[in-house]
């Protein structure tokens, strides 16, 4: 069966819950072990004492190790990817930082691409430094040799331990080459040491791309966003193999970070709508791109479907690795941040606010919002400007988006 099939029902069985239909919350602590004997064998393959037994699973211990809700969310989430496991977080930024955290130590070497989401930004420039973990920075449009050349005259190629790529990039769209990147780590990859790469998949969700299908070694999601899609749980969510997810999974026991029971059911209620809901967001975000990209008070609309084939490897990219163009808009209003500020406050359907690819549309000011910690010289290399303004596309009537939109940009000439 088609994942958008299996979610109802994969993984839980009603028999082991009274028959409910739906997996309930196991708002549990703890959990009773049946015997000594049983409590010491999870234990072992808990703490990786020894290996699991053929059709052995990891038995409930404590909600800070496993719980169903969170154990049905993990599997469910990997059919959309075809992965082997999956870890969730209580936040985007958990599942981001526990990942940073466990693949990279003091004197390793960090790549990253341009632009990145503030706040991945700001822990690899500001917090990784402390742990004398170097950074290298490469951007959109840069060749692979150019790209070689930067951790080449880094001083530090020979510590390459982790490509960090977010693609979609936030709040550009540009483009990244994921099996370029991928192709990088490898070069740099030796017997003793292998180079891994990550991909933050947030702006496309498990259903526009794939980025395990194309070289990616795990795959990292602000689950609030379209995985969760109703603006009400905060989570985040990595993917990829058994191996690499069991260090994951490992740290963040540690790190008590995973997410909480009713997080997991929430997301499990999320996840059965999810198809629905970004098919209607794709589709409504290609009629107001087309709207935005022939209003004379919009400058420039930054929106993969706008790229033809004059735009050269940023549209080869899109056509191997996007599904679709995403839900995800920004332009550039005519003006500066005084025109762009009085068009989000004149909205009336869209809501000003932070966050993306939930059901209702969203706007928001990335230059002085999401963004506002990064580098002033490179947001602005960046195109990150005063002039640009985010949407997020949401399930409304796509006419009644596109009406707030226009009637907030008559109000800059007003």
């Amino acid at each position: 069966m088609k994942p958008e099939s299996l979610m109802m029902s994969y993984g839980y069985k009603p028999e082991l819950s009274e028959g409910a239909i739906k997996c309930p919350i196991f708002q549990t602590s703890t959990f009773v072990f049946k015997s000594a004997e049983e409590g010491k064998a999870f234990f072992e393959v808990a703490y990786g004492h020894r290996q699991k037994n053929e059709g052995e699973e990891l038995g409930l211990i404590y909600s800070r190790i496993n719980n169903p809700d969170l154990e049905i969310l993990e599997n469910r989430l990997t059919l959309w990817e075809g992965a082997e496991d999956c870890a969730v977080f209580e936040s985007g930024m958990s599942a981001i930082t526990t990942v940073l955290l466990e693949f990279l130590k003091p004197g390793d070497l960090l790549l990253i691409s341009n632009p990145l989401y503030g706040g991945s930004d700001h822990f690899i420039k500001k917090i990784l430094p402390k742990f004398d973990i170097n950074i290298a920075e490469f951007r959109v449009g840069q060749a692979k040799e150019e790209v070689i050349k930067i951790i080449e005259s880094s001083g530090c190629a020979d510590k390459l331990a982790l490509i960090y790529i977010e693609t979609p990039a936030n709040p550009t769209n540009d483009l990244i080459d994921i099996s370029c990147s991928k192709e990088i780590a490898k070069q740099f990859s030796t017997n003793d040491r292998e180079v891994y790469l990550a991909v933050d998949n947030t702006y496309m969700g498990p259903i526009w791309q794939h980025p395990l299908k194309h070289g990616a070694d795990l795959v990292l999601y602000s689950a609030t966003k379209y995985i969760g899609g109703h603006s009400d749980v905060i989570a985040g969510a990595c993917l990829g193999s058994s191996d690499l997810i069991k260090r994951v999974k490992g740290l963040r026991t540690f790190l008590g970070n995973m997410a909480s029971p009713n997080t997991g059911w929430l997301l499990l209620r999320s996840l059965e709508t999810l198809k629905a809901r970004m098919d209607i967001q794709a589709s409504n975000a290609v009629k107001v791109a087309e709207f935005l990209s022939k209003h004379p008070l919009v400058e420039k609309v930054y929106y993969p479907g706008n790229l033809t084939e004059s735009d050269g490897e940023q549209y080869n990219i899109k056509i191997r690795q996007c599904i679709t163009n995403g839900g995800m808009i920004s332009f550039d209003v005519k003006g500066s941040e005084s025109e762009a500020f009085k068009f989000l406050n004149a909205l009336k359907l869209i809501k000003l606010a932070v966050s993306l690819g939930s059901t209702e549309s969203l706007a928001e000011h990335p230059a002085t919002m999401t963004h506002s910690d990064v580098d002033a010289q490179l947001r602005k290399e960046l195109h990150i400007t005063e002039k640009m303004i985010r949407l997020s596309i949401g399930v409304e009537n796509y006419e009644d988006i596109i009406w707030d939109i226009n009637q907030a940009l008559d109000s800059i000439g007003n």
